[in-house]
């Protein structure tokens, strides 16, 4: 297991699934954590159930992100990891999506883990020891292999994966010892899911079945990714790609 102890991280979307999993690894791994999340009530159970620190926040607001950050410094000294977990999804074709559901879920998708990425490396060059962090933007399958009923999310998650190599170049150039890398996470067994579940039954057994392994992935599996990427054994991975999709992109590279 990654040895995370003395490092201070933040995870957005911290409420459930992917975020909530994610929290509770980078604890037992040995991080100091603070959670965010919209929906406060269910955000802060599960930090005060694991020992972590949660602020209630919208990813999207960017006048906030430096007081997220500034929370987190307070409470630990410093700031290692950034997990830019939090998402919005939209269900829409091209044909019907709104503009309001387009600006907000590149709002949250988008603008958001940019921000994120903004506020953490300039904490992160105040580390007492000097520029230092990982961060982990959380990308989609669906910016690989696109949805055609859902332009607005596949767009988004697209513009992660670009964005990432980005702040990765810029940081090394930069002589910052901070890595920003992408996780790639398939159909993982989510709200989200189970949501879109209400409005196409039948879907989840449709996506687990496009994986060789032919079930949907679990939280903590896509968690285990991050902790390896916010961990110093992989110091030389930086604007890199990890995906935990169950092997479906290797055998439905359109699906």
């Amino acid at each position: 297991m990654p040895n995370l102890s003395g490092k201070v991280a933040i995870v957005t979307g911290c409420a459930s699934g992917i975020g909530a999993a994610t929290v509770k690894r980078l604890k037992a791994d040995g991080a100091a954590v603070l959670g965010t999340d919209l929906n406060a009530a269910e955000g802060s159970a599960l930090c005060q159930q694991v020992g972590a620190e949660f602020a209630e926040q919208d990813v999207a607001d960017t006048v906030l992100w430096p007081t997220i950050v500034d929370q987190a410094v307070q409470a630990f000294g410093r700031i290692d990891i950034l997990v830019n977990n939090a998402g919005a999804v939209s269900q829409n074709s091209i044909e019907d999506v709104s503009d309001e559901i387009w600006d907000r879920t590149f709002a949250v998708n988008v603008t958001g883990t940019m921000a994120g990425c903004r506020a953490a490396i300039a904490a992160m060059k105040a580390n007492p020891d000097g520029p230092f962090g990982a961060i982990i933007n959380i990308a989609s399958t669906s910016a690989m292999a696109a949805l055609p009923g859902d332009v607005a999310y596949c767009s988004s998650k697209g513009a992660v994966r670009v964005l990432t190599k980005s702040v990765a170049v810029h940081c090394a150039q930069q002589g910052y010892n901070i890595r920003c890398n992408t996780v790639i996470p398939g159909a993982t067994e989510t709200g989200i899911l189970n949501a879109a579940e209400e409005h196409i039954p039948g879907l989840k057994a449709a996506v687990a079945a496009t994986s060789p392994l032919n079930r949907l992935g679990d939280p903590a599996e896509t968690a285990a990714a991050i902790a390896f990427l916010a961990s110093d054994e992989c110091p030389f991975m930086t604007g890199a790609e990890m995906l935990v999709d169950g092997g479906a992109l290797s055998i439905h590279p359109g699906f």
